[in-house]
């Protein structure tokens, strides 16, 4: 939506420089009906949303921009409080730091600490929050963000994706049958694991059946 207004914009700018150097009645008459079209798209375009506010911040900044990985959380019983530590940000000006929140998200954008713009996105947060009671706080080397829950409940993990990724891995080793939950845990790790890791997977997986071939006890692998 953004992009589209912005062309827009250029498209207008060049008829007004086109104007000025026009001189033919009928050309002029024609750049004017174009501006005159292309004032009244620009004036009907949608309003940003602030998620499109905040990527056209975040597309006009100058210097190199850092994403945000590393962050620590906690909750109380109203709050879920996001830490991210930032050597130095609290000798930015106040508007430096923005955060934009919406009922699943909020996304993170600090400018110019240090020469380096940073940037932190979440998405499909685990449970509604409150738009207007969530906020953000400056501290030493820190940025606090507080997202305020809309219910007073427990959440065990921050997103949706989170929550989905532990209850595959949860269902992989919950069995009732031990030797298929060993197997599910080989399977995973076989797949996860180096070259090496899987030369050792297989080399005991043979010696098991060399087991069972003599009549030991069997270990099913």
């Amino acid at each position: 939506m953004a992009a589209a207004r912005e062309e827009l914009q250029k498209d207008l700018e060049e008829v007004k420089e086109l104007l000025t150097k026009a001189t033919r009645k009928r050309l002029r008459d024609v750049l004017m009906t174009e501006k005159h079209k292309l004032e009244l798209e620009i004036k009907n375009q949608p309003p940003l949303k602030p998620k499109d506010a905040a990527e056209e911040e975040k597309s006009s900044l100058g210097g190199y921009t850092v994403k945000i990985n590393n962050y620590g959380w906690d909750q109380s019983d109203k709050f879920i409080k996001i830490y991210i530590s930032l050597n130095g940000v609290q000798k930015l000006p106040a508007e430096n730091v923005q955060v934009n929140f919406t009922e699943r998200s909020f996304d993170l954008l600090v400018k110019n600490l240090n020469g380096k713009n940073y940037t932190m996105t979440f998405n499909n947060l685990l449970k509604p929050i409150s738009v207007e009671g969530s906020s953000r706080k400056i501290k030493t080397d820190m940025v606090l963000v507080m997202c305020r829950k809309k219910r007073e409940e427990k959440w065990e993990c921050l997103t949706q994706v989170e929550k989905e990724s532990k209850e595959k891995e949860k269902a992989a080793y919950d069995t009732s049958d031990p030797s298929e939950g060993l197997m599910n845990l080989l399977k995973k790790m076989y797949a996860e694991g180096d070259d090496e890791m899987k030369r050792t997977i297989n080399k005991a997986w043979v010696e098991s059946r060399e087991k069972q071939s003599k009549g030991d006890i069997p270990m099913d692998i």
